[in-house]
């Protein structure tokens, strides 16, 4: 009888030493796992919600006509010396000196030569001077009839040439005309360029670029916004660093911004990139743009 009671309690120990171990062992298992299974939040770039101008634009081309410009035919036996032209001269420098009187600049301007040509008159070759004035650059440009309402002396330009492809020249509407032309269903207006680098010469083909409707209204950079079906979100942040996943409306895209006309308020601060490591209502790392 005592034999048994002893191994009986030599079993309970045995088992109550091995729970002890299982338990222990689970305990310390869930503490680690708890400890080194919490990620640390993702470091996301964020921004602040701003205003910027957005505008609709109007795109056209155009030729580029000088301020003014004068043409002068010249004898060859008429010239006093050999023909040597300065590519700039002011108003009153004399331009060529002839036999028969000096040829005064009426104006600022560049010099150059149209070309040979033949008098059919006389026999004598005839050079052809020209003097342009190209400080500033107009060009009559056709604006579709639908957007007739819209456009409107003053209303800014951007303008191109293929030889600048990086360069952007600023301009405005200097006139538009009061009736559309029935036959191309246009109206016809005009711009002004400033070139006081004289960049821009006379005959270049532009690219028109003419903005109205000009507003400010918010904006986020385009690599903040998802779309998803036909509706457009953002991840706003809370002082907490939350994520939360903002419907917004979006209006028109401009230099990598896109305009927002609900959802957000100007100072609010969103996701600007690294969309995919962020979870809705999870936590971030904030890194300012």
């Amino acid at each position: 009888m005592k034999r048994s009671k002893k191994i009986i309690s030599i079993l309970l120990v045995f088992f109550l030493v091995i729970a002890i171990v299982i338990i222990g062992r689970v305990m310390i298992g869930n503490h680690f796992k708890k400890k080194f299974s919490k990620r640390p939040p993702p470091g996301v770039m964020v921004t602040k919600v701003i205003k910027k101008e957005f505008s609709e634009k109007i795109e056209t081309f155009g030729t580029a006509v000088s301020k003014k410009s004068k043409t002068f035919k010249i004898k060859k036996d008429d010239l006093f010396e050999d023909l040597e032209l300065r590519n700039f001269v002011k108003k009153g420098d004399i331009l060529i000196k002839l036999k028969s009187g000096n040829i005064l600049a009426p104006f600022n301007g560049v010099l150059g030569y149209t070309g040979l040509t033949e008098d059919i008159l006389v026999s004598n070759n005839i050079i052809i001077i020209t003097l342009d004035d190209n400080s500033t650059i107009y060009s009559d440009i056709k604006i579709p009839e639908k957007y007739s309402t819209s456009i409107k002396k003053g209303l800014p330009v951007n303008v191109k040439i293929s030889s600048y492809k990086d360069k952007i020249f600023q301009g405005e509407i200097d006139f538009v005309s009061s009736r559309i032309n029935a036959d191309t269903r246009s109206l016809l207006s005009r711009i002004k360029v400033d070139n006081k680098n004289l960049d821009l010469i006379s005959g270049s083909l532009l690219e028109v670029s003419v903005k109205f409707n000009l507003r400010n209204s918010l904006s986020v950079p385009d690599t903040s916004v998802m779309i998803e079906g036909d509706k457009s979100y953002v991840y706003k942040i809370t002082d907490e660093n939350v994520a939360n996943k903002t419907e917004v409306i979006t209006g028109l895209r401009s230099n990598k911004n896109i305009e927002i006309l609900s959802g957000l308020d100007e100072g609010n601060i969103i996701v600007a990139e690294g969309l995919k490591k962020v979870r809705p209502r999870g936590k971030i790392k904030p890194i300012s743009k």
